[in-house]
């Protein structure tokens, strides 16, 4: 139970309320115990922008970067050192949570290299050094569903590494990753692996979508096309919930779980609201489901606490008005194809632009710290 009877309903309505932000601040300034303790944070994810923001504005790796330093560390390797080092103690926070949820929760996410995005070899082989380095059970490692990250993302999972599959856009994709799940399990089976210490969550994006065919809905200006404004992203995701409901829903999800699989959950990524005209919840309050989660920013978090309004299951019984409104989208000629893979360009292009900053600002912080040295 949480201070907050919004948080307890989505717990209540099967919804688990991640946390969207890391930081060391965050992990020694004591925020994220409350977070835990007073609003109901039962999981963290994390992404190269966080920790580049992160190491800009605190100075608690300071330590640790002239460590580095005197190690004779570069780049990359600072940035790697670092990021598992808030990783695991991440997990150690929430190793109580991962016990007390049946491993379910308390759980943990660390990025592979977005600039590898394209390239199934070096994300695998990135995926495994990572679940290796960090060692801890409630770790999951973020791998994107681009096509080259499918055959990743299956054998990650056919290895017993539990993965947080980001970036997912279109419901054609989001099968794809749900099949690369299902194979990855039968190999884990194969291999007699304990299936049900294998978690995944499918991390379906919602706000962007909004703000992509928001943009070109304005662009059309009729009441029809501005009345449909902000409607996009929830109809996507609900759909996508019914292909959850279909797919794990099947015989042969039916035998993987006898063996102890557990689904892969929905999570709702990018669910801070852009547009300040919408209300500021409602990728929280408009998808309420049963073995979900919600990846929440800060800023979402407090409002959803302050003023989120849970009114019970907001996704049963809303698919066939939702695959409408996708039509009516295809019928002003915004086609949802070209939207969900330019969003899927794009999101790698930002996660390779937020890469870069991480390694500018890690940089900086070394040659800082590296002067500091040389000066006394």
């Amino acid at each position: 139970m949480s201070n907050y009877p919004a948080i307890d309903a989505l717990a209540e309505n099967g919804v688990s309320v991640w946390l969207d932000d890391l930081s060391r601040e965050l992990l020694e300034g004591g925020d994220l115990k409350r977070l835990i303790a007073e609003k109901g944070v039962v999981g963290v994810t994390s992404n190269p922008t966080i920790f580049a923001s992160a190491l800009a504005k605190g100075d608690r790796y300071e330590e640790q970067v002239k460590g580095l330093v005197g190690a004779g560390a570069d780049t990359e390797r600072a940035v790697f050192e670092i990021t598992t080092d808030d990783v695991r103690a991440a997990c150690d926070m929430f190793a109580p949570l991962y016990e007390s949820t049946g491993h379910l929760d308390g759980r943990v996410s660390l990025e592979v290299d977005p600039r590898l995005a394209h390239e199934y070899e070096k994300t695998i082989e990135s995926a495994r050094l990572l679940w290796q380095t960090v060692d801890r059970p409630n770790l999951m490692i973020k791998i994107p569903a681009t096509v080259e990250g499918l055959p990743a993302i299956r054998d990650a999972i056919g290895d017993g590494i539990s993965v947080n599959v980001t970036l997912i856009f279109s419901l054609e994709r989001y099968r794809a990753v749900m099949e690369a799940f299902l194979e990855g399990l039968e190999r884990a089976r194969e291999k007699g692996l304990d299936l049900a210490e294998i978690q995944s969550v499918a991390s379906f994006f919602v706000s962007r979508v909004d703000t992509e065919i928001d943009k070109r809905l304005t662009a059309i200006g009729t009441d029809e096309a501005n009345a449909l404004k902000g409607k996009a992203g929830i109809a996507n995701a609900r759909l996508a919930y019914q292909a959850y409901e279909e797919v794990f829903g099947t015989a042969r999800w039916a035998a993987l779980e006898d063996a102890g699989a557990r689904a892969q959950r929905p999570l709702w990524a990018s669910t801070g609201v852009k547009d300040p005209n919408y209300p500021d919840t409602m990728y929280v309050t408009e998808l309420v489901a049963s073995n979900t989660v919600n990846t929440m920013p800060g800023a979402t978090l407090d409002a959803v606490a302050d003023h989120g309004e849970i009114t019970g299951d907001t996704v049963h019984g809303t698919y066939e008005e939702a695959a409408a409104l996708l039509d009516r989208l295809d019928g002003l000629g915004i086609s949802y194809d070209e939207v969900v893979d330019l969003l899927e360009v794009e999101g790698v292009e930002k996660f390779e632009k937020s890469w870069t900053e991480l390694l500018a600002t890690v940089t900086d912080e070394l040659d800082r710290a590296k002067a500091q040295v040389e000066g006394n």
